[in-house]
């Protein structure tokens, strides 16, 4: 138990990044103290949907067409009662990206949206394609590399509010697609920072680790389900190209991703495209400032696949390291209901982007 209750490991090669960490986000300098009752990886990452509360959240939606006549969802939480930003056009906003079958309605989501809310900010959530209940225009659905849906997006957002502070937050998958993107555009972007959570570093040893029998039972056949689940309801569309009966016999997300998404996005086979998706080839190349948080028990993350020594080498990058808190759990204190020790990074490492940024952007 000893181990459980200790500092988060922050690993970053810039000193000036670190100590601005340091002062405007004190949560990654406190000991996480785990719920006691359930400070295994698994058992948070099982328990904490059924845990947690889920805030009440008014959305409005957005339809926004893309170049290949797809459509994407957004769902937009305005926050037009703000007291601290009462203007709308330099109102500080944060494009949040859930996880891999995840929408709007998760409730880590709505967390991060009820943080945001106290601080004045708008949030946005984009909905991958076909996800959130629209129809699909067109054969098409995402995946972890293909970083076209999250651009139009974030330009979208951009060119409606150009006066207003900008940034990321992505968890899971979501986080993964984002880091890809970043590692693409370099410093090429309208975001200010980025925060990612629980993010799938390296494809090939996620998919082996979820192939462990107990991790199998526990999480990947569920998690093809969903999959499977999220596009049985475009099947008409999506028969077009793909052969659904095989789709739908997958019982590993490889086999599913063989026979669908790596088909789906042109890759000659599923190992070009896990090489493509993996975030650790790209981080070298993120050139906005950009805070990780990992749990080293996240069988969907393995500990030993974090890609440390490349972080070191980028002074855009933090990584938050915890020795528990499983996959998108980091549940605390005795009845965790509130808050997770996730959601306080995430509030005071966007506030501290928001009203101090300017003393790591002359790094």
């Amino acid at each position: 138990m000893q181990s459980v209750l200790e500092k988060p490991q922050l690993v970053a090669s810039n000193e000036r990044f670190c100590r601005f960490l340091e002062e405007y986000c004190p949560v990654l300098t406190e000991t996480y103290y785990p719920t006691i009752w359930c400070w295994e990886g698994r058992v948070q990452t099982l328990l904490r949907p059924f845990i947690t509360s889920r805030p009440q959240v008014q959305y409005r939606n957005e339809l926004i067409r893309t170049a290949d006549g797809g459509q994407i969802s957004l769902d937009w939480f305005d926050n037009n009662d703000s007291l601290y930003y009462p203007d709308a056009s330099t109102r500080p906003t944060v494009l949040l990206l859930p996880g891999l079958t995840g929408t709007s309605k998760e409730s880590y989501i709505l967390h991060m949206i009820h943080q945001s809310e106290t601080l004045g900010y708008r949030c946005v959530v984009f909905n991958n394609r076909g996800i959130a209940g629209e129809e699909l225009l067109t054969p098409r659905t995402y995946c972890a590399a293909n970083t076209e849906d999250l651009e139009a997006v974030i330009h979208h957002i951009h060119n409606l509010h150009p006066s207003a502070p900008f940034m990321a937050a992505g968890v899971s998958m979501g986080g993964m697609l984002l880091l890809n993107y970043l590692g693409k555009t370099g410093r090429d972007t309208p975001l200010m920072a980025a925060a990612i959570f629980s993010a799938g570093w390296n494809v090939f040893e996620s998919v082996e680790s979820l192939e462990k029998p107990l991790n199998w039972l526990l999480f990947n056949y569920y998690l093809t389900t969903c999959l499977q689940s999220s596009i049985s309801r475009h099947r008409q569309m999506l028969e077009k190209l793909f052969d659904m009966d095989l789709v739908m016999k997958a019982r590993t997300v490889r086999e599913f991703d063989r026979q669908f998404t790596s088909v789906m996005f042109g890759y000659r086979t599923i190992d070009d495209y896990y090489e493509d998706a993996s975030p650790c080839r790209k981080l070298k190349s993120v050139g906005i400032p950009v805070l990780c948080l990992n749990s080293v028990d996240d069988v969907f993350s393995p500990g030993h696949a974090i890609p440390v020594e490349t972080a070191k080498q980028n002074a855009n990058v933090a990584l938050v390291l915890t020795s528990c808190g499983g996959h998108i759990g980091f549940l605390e204190g005795i009845w965790p209901r509130k808050c997770t020790y996730m959601d306080r990074v995430f509030k005071q490492f966007v506030q501290a982007v928001f009203e101090h940024g300017n003393k790591i952007f002359s790094m």
